[in-house]
């Protein structure tokens, strides 16, 4: 019997497909994980230059659509929050899945005592801030990533009064 037991010990037939069922649930969640986190990072830069469209297209909107504290304009303040998530003025399917006019938010702020093409706006210069904040839309759901992660992404932009 101890024979037997000493030759089975020795035995190294079948030892790379017990490793290799060792590795492989890792191996897995390797991958998977990749694919995830590739396709956060894909969501994320195209926030992010979403955001800066809409900033700069809203930098493009004569200055009687602002004021010191906001877009006076809903036309314009809409149109922006389009731009910003659609890529287009007329507003099409959203750059993320999911993605509302509603999480797009616009804050103008001003500063005073400019002059140059801001003398004619009584030395105010506006400055408008484009924000989103966009939830996460996991690949392979709450498998990876909790399904609480959001994207979130600012620019601003100057008004130029074009």
């Amino acid at each position: 019997m101890t024979r037997l037991l000493a030759s089975f010990l020795r035995d190294r037939r079948g030892t790379a497909a017990a490793e290799m069922a060792l590795v492989t649930p890792l191996l897995i969640i390797i991958m998977f994980g990749a694919f995830e986190a590739g396709n956060y990072f894909w969501n994320e830069h195209v926030l992010i230059k979403a955001v800066r469209d809409g900033a700069r297209f809203a930098g493009r909107q004569s200055f009687g659509k602002y004021s010191c504290a906001a877009v006076t304009d809903s036309a314009a303040a809409s149109a922006i929050r389009a731009v910003t998530r659609t890529g287009s003025p007329s507003g099409t399917t959203p750059r993320i899945a999911g993605w509302t006019d509603a999480q797009v938010t616009l804050a103008v702020s001003c500063v005073s005592g400019e002059s140059g093409i801001y003398a004619a706006n009584a030395g105010d210069a506006p400055r408008v801030t484009v924000s989103a904040t966009v939830p996460y839309t996991a690949l392979f759901g709450s498998l990876i990533f909790a399904n609480d992660l959001n994207l979130v992404a600012s620019a601003q932009s100057p008004v130029m009064g074009i």
